[in-house]
């Protein structure tokens, strides 16, 4: 498998005043390109923690992440930020989009923050909204879309840069059963390209579209 992410030992601890709170002890995980990589667990279980130390959100408090043969742990916040920009893409629960941009800015946003020029930006953007049936929404503002559409605006920004992978937290959570049917469409067909999904959630529902699942409990990954 060519690897193009890989988490060796990973562990995360919480000093607190009178507490030591471990939420993950020695996570290892590989991940290659053209695999979509489900982990589930409970809310609270540490699955936005794992999710947010491989997006570089988060730093372990041991062990090491390497992205396309960087070791990113050793890496300085400017970097990571570059880094995030250019070869990951996140989907969040809540889409976070910007109310005052239209679905095309929000989608151009990274693009533009990378850089590059802006009309291949909007270009690209366009195709996106296109490529997932959103071509006449380009002018909409997120609070004229309904959540399926809000979510796919938020992927398809997540693709502008064109990264190589997609993390998703629990991107289904706030969507109906039509609109999750759906999104795991977009997942798949982005798995069939050739990029690397990883997304967490606690439905064992969704869990069953991936390629590779793995249960989160106690701080360690067992797979499914």
């Amino acid at each position: 498998m060519n690897n193009i992410l890989r988490l060796s030992d990973i562990a995360k601890t919480y000093f607190l005043k009178n507490e030591t709170i471990e939420v993950l002890k020695e996570v290892n995980l590989e991940v290659g390109k053209g695999r979509f990589v489900v982990i589930v667990g409970p809310s609270g279980c540490g699955k936005s923690t794992l999710l947010n130390i491989m997006g570089s959100l988060d730093r372990p408090t041991r062990g090491t992440v390497v992205l396309d043969d960087v070791d990113i742990s050793s890496r300085d916040d400017t970097e990571l930020s570059a880094l995030r920009n250019k070869k990951l893409g996140f989907v969040f629960q809540f889409h976070h989009l910007l109310a005052e941009f239209t679905c095309l800015e929000n989608i151009a946003l990274p693009g533009l923050l990378s850089g590059e020029q802006p009309r291949r930006v909007y270009q690209r953007a366009e195709h996106l909204l296109d490529e997932f049936g959103m071509a006449d929404k380009v002018n909409r503002l997120p609070e004229q879309l309904s959540g399926g559409e809000k979510q796919r605006v938020a992927i398809a920004r997540a693709l502008i840069n064109d990264p190589l992978i997609i993390l998703a937290d629990e991107p289904a959570g706030n969507l109906d059963e039509g609109n999750t049917n759906k999104l795991l469409e977009v997942f798949l067909g982005l798995k069939n390209e050739g990029k690397a999904v990883i997304l967490v959630t606690h439905s064992l529902d969704i869990a069953k579209t991936g390629t590779d699942v793995y249960n989160l409990r106690e701080g360690r990954l067992y797979a499914m």
